[in-house]
Order: structure tokens, then C-alpha cells, then sequence
């Protein structure tokens, strides 16, 4: 079986840890990290262990047994899938200062035959929890990231061998340079002064033209756009959580959705003040008809731009967290139903209450899944005075910076 090398591993550790956490300045003394690491990643685990512990932080281990799914789905009864132990995972986020998940699938269709609405009642089950930790994020008190370890199972999946599966990775997170935290401070450093600019030029309106595309988006007040924050490694993009009421028109995706070890092929969607009224897909529609009729998952939550310059993503990974911010002629868009991210919200979010976010606009669900396109779109922006602006073309954002 292949494993990266030692220095590619602690490499990969460092991003994560001295990086990724604290919106960038790193993991520092006395933090707690959570270690979130599926048995594949086992590898990786000793160096994140280790990074955590040249920080002066605490690590505390969740060591996942890759079959744990597969048994449960099986075998849950519906009390089963609806519990969850409350006072444990919310303990979980009172004590953590950080997390960090490695996923890894070593089967990767390994809950293909598991009811759609199985999975749905189980993402509802655990939605507080979600909500205590963003809740705890937005008070400026705990950071998180997600990064992948590639099996030979994903690479099969994408007809890679498992090293080209892993160049992918390796690329993406710039591992193979000898002072990788250092690169992505660069990027950073780019990618914020596209946000920045985006977010000043006070955009009322989005429209997303293409053969596959007539799309208006309404971003609604009090709006920043986000960009790279250390949430996700690697990450290339730049996002907005809309109004999720001023959405109208339609968009096809050409690229697949893999959900859940499912595979949601040839994905449209129609959308009427701000509602799903209409959704096919070529291919498992019915598990896009189950994720859709979850509450509330019917409604914009974030739409986001990749410009191809910044991407280091050159091949699909049938992985959501690198095919959202792949490369590509045309670099990509991706439009995400279900939940938003408040923290697009211009002001402290912390100091909102939900009533007040339900007015802005800011949708909330139990599900939040990116819905990704490579073909060539045009989005251009209406002005808070009027005017319009071409933001986005050619795979390359437009503005002046």
C-alpha cells in the first residue's frame, strides 16, 4: 500500500496546524485540538499529533474506524439514527479550541445501497451540533479545517493510480515546496485582495450567463464576500452567502456530485423567488429529490467563483473539497443549496441573533453540499448605484485591484 513519505506527511501536518487554524496565524499554546482521523489517515496522525505538540497545544484523538458507516446504516433503527449523545458533543465543542478532520475513504461506494432518507434524517440529528460550533467560531473562539487522505479506492474512482491520486494532493497543498506554509501565505495574500475588492464594490446583484446558465442572484445587505480562511485545505475559492429570496432563472452543472458514496450525474436546477421549483439529474435524481426536500434545503445558501490562475487542482477527485476548486480551462463555479455561511454577514455575527439572520436573508439547514460547473460563464455584477461590472470570465476574475 502506498504511503507518502515522511517529509511530504509532515509537511501536510504543518499546513494543518501551524497554518490553517487561527484564520492563518496558527495553532498556539494551550489551544486544544480535536484530531478528527479516519483509521486510512493513520500515516498522517503521528505528524499532526506532533505538530500539535511542538505548538505547546493539547491534542486529543478521535481515531475513526473506516467501517463504523457501513455498520451503523445497516443496522440503525430509526431511534438510532435520530440520537445523538447532546451533552457529550457539546462538551466536545466547549473544550476545543480547534479541529481538524482528515477524511479518507478505503470503500469508496461503501454507502451506495443505504436510503437516501436515512442519511437525510441523520444529518438533521446531529444539526446542533453544527450549530454550537459555528455559533462558537463566530465568537472568535474556535477555528477548523478539513483535509483529504488519498486512498486507493478514490483513486480507482477517478482511474488514477494511487500516486498520481496523491501528486494531486501533494500539488494542491504545495507539500512538495520546502517551506509550504510559506506559499500559502502568498496565496493568501492574493486571494484576500480579491475579496476585499469584491466586498467593496457593494454588489446588489449577480447574473450568471452561459448555454447552461440565465441565473440572478440577489446578495442582499450587509454582505462580504470570504475567501480563504484555513477552513478548507486546499482552497482556492472565493464565496458569497446570498439572500437566498432574490434567486431566479436556472443553471445546469456539468460536473458530477458525489455524495455519500453516491454519484448525482447531469444536476438543473430552477429557481422562483428564491425556491427550488424544479430539479432533475441524468443520474440518482431521487437522492438530489431527498436532499432537496430536507427543510429548508431547497434554498441558496452560497455561491462561489475559482479563478483558474489561483487553482492548483489540474484533475477531477470525485471529492467535493478539490473538485469545488478545481483548475480547468474555464476554472469553475459552484452554487450550494441548504445552509449559508453567516459569517458573510459584514458585521460581528456573533452579535446577531437568528431572527435577525433570518431577516438578512441567511438560509439555514441541516444540509450544505457545493454543486460544481467547469463550462465557461459569464457573471456580471449590478452596483449599488446602477451600474454594471463584468467580475467574472474566461475562468478569471475581471476586477481591478
Amino acid at each position: 500500500m502506498y504511503t507518502p513519505s515522511d517529509q511530504i506527511l509532515r509537511n501536510y501536518a504543518d499546513v494543518l496546524i501551524r497554518f490553517a487554524l487561527w484564520w492563518g496565524e496558527w495553532c498556539k499554546p494551550w489551544d486544544v485540538v480535536l484530531l478528527q482521523v479516519q483509521e486510512v489517515a493513520k500515516p498522517l496522525l503521528g505528524h499532526l499529533y506532533r505538530a500539535v505538540l511542538e505548538a505547546g497545544a493539547h491534542p486529543i484523538v478521535q481515531y475513526i474506524p473506516d467501517w463504523l458507516d457501513v455498520i451503523f446504516y445497516e443496522l440503525a433503527n430509526d431511534d438510532q439514527i435520530n440520537y445523538a449523545p447532546t451533552a457529550r458533543m457539546l462538551g466536545t465543542i466547549q473544550d476545543v479550541t480547534h479541529t481538524v478532520r482528515i477524511c479518507g475513504d478505503v470503500i469508496k461506494n461503501e454507502l451506495a445501497d443505504v436510503p437516501s432518507h436515512k442519511m437525510m434524517s441523520r444529518l438533521q440529528a446531529l444539526q446542533f451540533y453544527k450549530k454550537a460550533m459555528f455559533a462558537k467560531e463566530w465568537d472568535g473562539k474556535l477555528t477548523w479545517t478539513l483535509a483529504l487522505y488519498g486512498t486507493q479506492a478514490m483513486a480507482a474512482e477517478v482511474s488514477m493510480t494511487i500516486e498520481e491520486y496523491w501528486e494531486q494532493i501533494i500539488q494542491a497543498c504545495y507539500l512538495d515546496h520546502i517551506d509550504p506554509v510559506s506559499e500559502w501565505k502568498k496565496l493568501w495574500s492574493q486571494i484576500e485582495q480579491v475579496r476585499s475588492r469584491l466586498s467593496d464594490l457593494k454588489i446588489e446583484k449577480l447574473h450568471v450567463v452561459w448555454d447552461d446558465a440565465d441565473l440572478w442572484i440577489k446578495l442582499g445587505a450587509d454582505r462580504q464576500w470570504l475567501g480563504w480562511s484555513g477552513r478548507n485545505i486546499p482552497s482556492f475559492e472565493c464565496f458569497v452567502s446570498p439572500d437566498w429570496r432574490g434567486t431566479n432563472g436556472w443553471i445546469r452543472f456539468n460536473q458530477p456530485l458525489y455524495y455519500q458514496s453516491n454519484i448525482i450525474k447531469g444536476i438543473q436546477l430552477w429557481f422562483q423567488d428564491g425556491v427550488v421549483t424544479k430539479a432533475t439529474a441524468t443520474d440518482n435524481e431521487q437522492l438530489l429529490l431527498d436532499m432537496i426536500a430536507v427543510p429548508d434545503a431547497d434554498k441558496i445558501g452560497e455561491y462561489s467563483l475559482t479563478d483558474r490562475r489561483m487553482s492548483r487542482i489540474t484533475r477531477l477527485m470525485w471529492d467535493t473539497l478539490y473538485d469545488e476548486n478545481i483548475w480547468w480551462t474555464y476554472g469553475n463555479t459552484h452554487l450550494a443549496l441548504w445552509s449559508a455561511y453567516k459569517d458573510s454577514y459584514i458585521g460581528s455575527v456573533s452579535e446577531t441573533t437568528e431572527a435577525q439572520r433570518i431577516q438578512l436573508g441567511f438560509n439555514d439547514s441541516a444540509v450544505h453540499t457545493d454543486i460544481m460547473s467547469t463550462t465557461d460563464r459569464t457573471v456580471t455584477a449590478t452596483l449599488a448605484d446602477g451600474s454594471e461590472l463584468v467580475i467574472y470570465k474566461n475562468g478569471e476574475f475581471q476586477i481591478e485591484l
